[in-house]
């Protein structure tokens, strides 16, 4: 375990280092390279333009008057690499007895079909569980691309502006309020399912309680208001706290990284780096963590029991 520990900090530093090079640097003294600062472009300006992160994504070309942001480009980039490692993993080589890349799947998707098993309905979550693990595996891999080194610093200048070539496709808005969107159709789509139409409106706006002929008038109203209150959350809260939670932490993440890679002194910038790392890492599996279960939770709210009776 003890060594195991070293060759971990060894490989951190290590990333570090390339990471301040690359990031630190974008800009190369040679004419060869993509990353080409023109000369009337002063090193203060340069500076200012490296050290800040933009909150939009840039666009690095166009199809057909489509842009094409760096963050699409990474998004890709990733998709491909789930097809592949999926692929590798169980193309022509399925054992009874898993090992390698087979067991590794093999516990990801066991264990997500356990935990998604436990808090929903069983219908449910045959419905759930091939989302909520596919979002999670394509967040962690889409969120770990922000300690890459070379994403985010690799790039172009036009005009005295630097654009990298790549950027982690969760700091980009757009695809985090796109996935919540789908999110929300299928939330919708399972509910109704479920529940019924009409047995979806029951179980938003319904009397909750038992409750006397006298006193039902009073509370079908008060059950009406707290259900419009939970039609708004369902259809505009939860979408967007799933959306800017992402997309805020892991933007965070990587302002912060970019502040320590451009600062004066290369030491303090290893140091800092170093624990950032480590911490982004965590970070950054948590937080897919965290989406995924806010999915299962989300959907559980809405699809629950719907042949509860109420009596008034």
């Amino acid at each position: 375990m003890k060594r195991f520990g070293k060759i971990i900090l060894a490989c951190t530093f290590f990333t570090a280092i390339l990471a301040v090079n690359l990031k630190a640097q974008p800009a190369s003294a040679s004419t060869g390279g993509a990353v080409v600062a023109p000369a009337s472009v002063s090193a203060e300006t340069a500076g200012a333009d490296e050290e800040k992160v933009p909150s939009a994504a840039p666009e690095i070309f166009n199809v057909l008057g489509l842009p094409v942001t760096n963050s699409m480009i990474c998004t890709w980039i990733v998709a491909a690499l789930i097809i592949v490692i999926v692929r590798v993993t169980t193309w022509k080589n399925i054992r009874e007895i898993p090992s390698g890349g087979q067991n590794v799947m093999e516990a990801l998707v066991e264990g997500w079909e356990k935990l998604i098993g436990d808090i929903l309905d069983p219908r449910v979550a045959g419905w759930v569980f091939p989302f909520a693990t596919t979002y999670f595996i394509f967040i962690v891999i889409s969120n770990l691309t922000d300690l890459i080194p070379g994403v985010g610093s690799i790039g172009s200048y036009h005009q005295g502006h630097f654009t990298p070539f790549f950027r982690p496709p969760t700091t980009d808005a757009n695809l985090t309020v796109a996935m919540a969107g789908i999110f929300l159709v299928l939330s919708l789509f399972w509910a109704v399912r479920y529940n019924g139409f009409w047995g979806l409106i029951k179980h938003i706006f319904g009397v909750k309680m038992t409750t006397n002929k006298w006193a039902y008038p009073l509370f079908f109203l008060l059950f009406v208001f707290i259900g419009a209150m939970e039609l708004l959350s369902v259809g505009f809260a939860r979408p967007v706290a799933l959306a800017m939670r992402l997309y805020g932490n892991i933007f965070a993440g990587e302002s912060i990284l970019d502040m320590i890679f451009h600062g004066h002194s290369l030491i303090l910038s290893l140091v800092l780096s170093s624990f950032m790392y480590f911490y982004e890492t965590f970070v950054c599996v948590v937080q897919a963590f965290v989406f995924a279960m806010l999915v299962v939770a989300f959907v559980g709210t809405l699809c629950t029991h719907a042949d509860e009776e109420y009596g008034h």
